[in-house]
């Protein structure tokens, strides 16, 4: 059972240079923020969305500047103050003093063409065989046979411990909780998709990793 699936290390590589380099270019701070995601990988936008919208524990879908700020810190990554504060007013339109999570972390993601959008969202329906909006372990047994996979033919490791491996790959690792959503899914695949130029590339590996 493999990760799935990624840009190949050279695409990512590139794509990490590439966004380092934009970073230190880039004039809008919404740019900017995301290029500094994208230098982290493929998994940089998804670590940061779930860290986010963990935040929200009112369930109001907003966030204040102290708790924006706050969450930007928590991911670990190194922005200024000053930088927070003009990503925020950037996203706080009306100056009520608060941001829509849900409306910046789509602003967040690498732009998506709607080719691709449909592919990740083909491939998210196929997992999710529940149709519950969630990928779990369930789901997983469901689709996966791991019957073939040498860690499991040597009895290193159970079909389950083989699973939660396969499903952490669509997790950040300071939170892993066994449940992927749709919204997790599309973030993790708009840090791949960065990496991948071409629409037809693109859309021929998503097909090829999970049959569709």
């Amino acid at each position: 059972m493999n990760r799935p699936l990624t840009a190949n290390s050279r695409n990512e590589a590139e794509m990490i240079s590439r966004a380092k380099r934009q970073s230190n270019m880039a004039k809008n701070p919404l740019e900017k923020f995301r290029c500094l995601l994208l230098a982290r990988g493929a998994t940089g936008i998804l670590g940061f969305g779930r860290v986010f919208r963990r935040m929200d524990d009112d369930g109001s879908r907003s966030l204040g500047y102290e708790e924006f700020k706050n969450g930007i810190a928590e991911s670990g990554l190194n922005v200024s103050d000053e930088s927070s504060k003009e990503l925020f007013d950037e996203f706080d339109k009306d100056g009520s003093g608060t941001v829509s999570v849900d409306e910046f972390l789509r602003a967040i993601r690498p732009p998506l063409s709607e080719g691709r959008k449909k592919v990740i969202g083909e491939a998210f329906k196929k997992l999710d065989k529940s149709g519950d909006g969630v990928i779990t372990l369930d789901d997983l047994h469901n689709v996966y046979n791991v019957k073939h996979n040498p860690r499991y033919l040597s009895g290193e490791e159970t079909e389950e411990q083989i699973l939660k491996k396969f499903l952490a790959n669509f997790e950040s690792a300071d939170s892993i909780d066994g449940i992927v959503t749709s919204d997790e899914f599309l973030d993790y695949y708009a840090g791949v998709s960065s990496s991948i130029d071409h629409d037809i590339y693109f859309d021929l590996m998503m097909r090829q990793a999970w049959k569709i």
